[in-house]
Formats: C-alpha cells, sequence, structure tokens
C-alpha cells in the first residue's frame, strides 16, 4: 500500500509542474521525490506524469488519482485536526495568499489577536493552486486568495483591485497619473515570478513592441518592492501594495483586476469547525479592507 508522503510528493508535482520545485515545496531532496513517485507508481501498476525536459504533466490515470489523494489525505488530516482540538481545541489554520502584502494580514492577525489572545493561528502561505489544494484536504479552515468566478467553494469577497506600474518614488516618471507601454521602453524592470498576471503582462509590453531589460526575478514580493524603491527597475503589482517609497501608476490599457475573498473547503458545512474559527471567519468579513490597504502606507 502507498504512503502518505507519497501522496504528498504527487501534489506537490501537480501544483508545481516540476520536479526541482515540488520537491523544494516537499522538503525533501528531488532525487528522494523522484524515488517516491516511482514507488507510487509501481503500486499503482500505472503512470501518472508524462515527463519532458522543462515540464512534467498528468497522464489520464494521473487526472483521475487527483481528486482521490485529495480525498484521503483530507481524511487523514480531519483525524489529526480532531486529535489537536483534544489537546487545544483554540487552533486556527489560515491559508493566505503569497501575493497579499505581508502587512495587511499581519494586522489582520494582530487585530484578532487582541480580541482573542488566546488564539492560535497557523498560516500557511502558497499560491492559488497551493491554497486550493489544502482545501480540499482539509488541511487548512480558511483561505485568504483569489476567485475567478467558477469556485467549488464558500466564498465571501473582500475587495477587488487592478494592477498598477511600481516606481521608486523619487523616480522621474513618478509623478505621472499614467504611464504607456512605450514609456517603458528604456526601463529596466523587475519580475514578480509569482505574480498572478505575468503571461499578461509579458504579453503587453511585447503587443506593444516594447522588450525591457529583465534586471531581477523574484519570488518574493516584498523584496521586489524593495529593490523598486532603490531604483533597481520598475514592476507590475497589484495596487494594495503601497508603501512610501515607492508610487503607483495606472498603466494604459492594462485593465487586468483581481478579486480577493475568504474562502472555505467545501467539505465544511455551516455548522463545522470550531466557535473560535467562525469567530474569526465573522472577523475577517467584518473588517474595513478598502482603509486597511490605504492604512499600509501609514
Amino acid at each position: 500500500m502507498f504512503e502518505l508522503y507519497q501522496l504528498r510528493y504527487f501534489l506537490a508535482i501537480v501544483e508545481t509542474g516540476n520536479f526541482t520545485k515540488a520537491a523544494e515545496r516537499a522538503c525533501v531532496t528531488q532525487p528522494t521525490l523522484s524515488v517516491g513517485i516511482k514507488k507510487l507508481e509501481s503500486l499503482l501498476g500505472t503512470a501518472l506524469f508524462h515527463r519532458s525536459s522543462r515540464r512534467v504533466f498528468l497522464t489520464e490515470a494521473g487526472v483521475r488519482f487527483v481528486d482521490r489523494a485529495k480525498s484521503i489525505l483530507f481524511e487523514c488530516n480531519q483525524a489529526a485536526l480532531e486529535m489537536k482540538h483534544v489537546e487545544n481545541p483554540e487552533v486556527i489554520r489560515l491559508g493566505v495568499l503569497m501575493t497579499l502584502p505581508n502587512i495587511l494580514i499581519a494586522r489582520l492577525v494582530a487585530d484578532f489577536k487582541r480580541e482573542d489572545a488566546g488564539a492560535v493561528i497557523e498560516l500557511f502561505e502558497g499560491t492559488e493552486q497551493e491554497i486550493v489544494n489544502r482545501l480540499d484536504e482539509g488541511s487548512i479552515d480558511l483561505a485568504i486568495s483569489l476567485i475567478r468566478g467558477d469556485e467549488e467553494y464558500k466564498t465571501v469577497r473582500l475587495f477587488d483591485e487592478g494592477y498598477m506600474l511600481v516606481l521608486a518614488r523619487d523616480h522621474p516618471l513618478a509623478k505621472r497619473e499614467m504611464l504607456a507601454a512605450r514609456d517603458l521602453a528604456n526601463e529596466n524592470m523587475v519580475v514578480r515570478t509569482r505574480c498572478e498576471v505575468l503571461s499578461e503582462t509579458s504579453r503587453y509590453f511585447t503587443d506593444h513592441n516594447v522588450r525591457p531589460r529583465l534586471v531581477y526575478r523574484t519570488e518574493q514580493d516584498e523584496r521586489a518592492l524593495q529593490m523598486v524603491a532603490a531604483g533597481l527597475g520598475a514592476t507590475v503589482a497589484p495596487a494594495s501594495y503601497i508603501r512610501p517609497d515607492i508610487a503607483l501608476i495606472k498603466l494604459r490599457g492594462f485593465d487586468h483586476r483581481r478579486r480577493v475573498a475568504l474562502l472555505k473547503s467545501k467539505h465544511n458545512s455551516s455548522e463545522d469547525g470550531s466557535a473560535l474559527i467562525a469567530r474569526f471567519e465573522a472577523f475577517i468579513c467584518s473588517q474595513d479592507w478598502e482603509k486597511a490597504k490605504v492604512m499600509t502606507a501609514a
């Protein structure tokens, strides 16, 4: 019979589309992950992935196995959660989209802790797909992430926002209200590799026959913005990234937006979960998120 770690390896590859990144996510070496997947495929009697030099893709059997793997992990996580609540019933497991500003989440946690100092909040940070998988597995109770209109989850919309060009506050173009792609032809660019509209941003500049020099790529949004503030280059980021050392400027013709929402697992009914989780859910929904975004500049 297969082991739970093999299912976690499998879903890590599904999330990342890459054995190397999946190994990093699972905190193991790539050879260890590969061996685990080979054992899983051997036990199941079928290949789960088509492998190429750049990316891996699920086979038909792999596609069918995804929901099974999530369901198995969900039951195991629920059992573990029940035992944890015996020892400490005041636990909230919150998933947070990694492209949300740190200060928004930090203030949310701090404000709630002031109301309920004994609460324990466990945070998981991930991409949209990683958060969806954790909800499916039952390893998180709630999540603050994006919605795109086809979710199978209970959602409460928190706020909508667009994407802005970000420049250092003292940049010569920083006082403009709007910039066009051609205005950035000679600019260096910092790439936020986890950005949800990364491909759309690249296409925007390509369609306008503008190819800025790429000087830095990073998964860490806060570091990207720090480098922009230092004058390394410009970037494109959600409008909620407000800091006193950067300027947010509208990008002509770049009208993409995102909807941030509270997500709850489809496995949970309204009666499921602890009273603490219910209070935290209500607390999140009661926040003035537009005001909170403005306060990040203070």
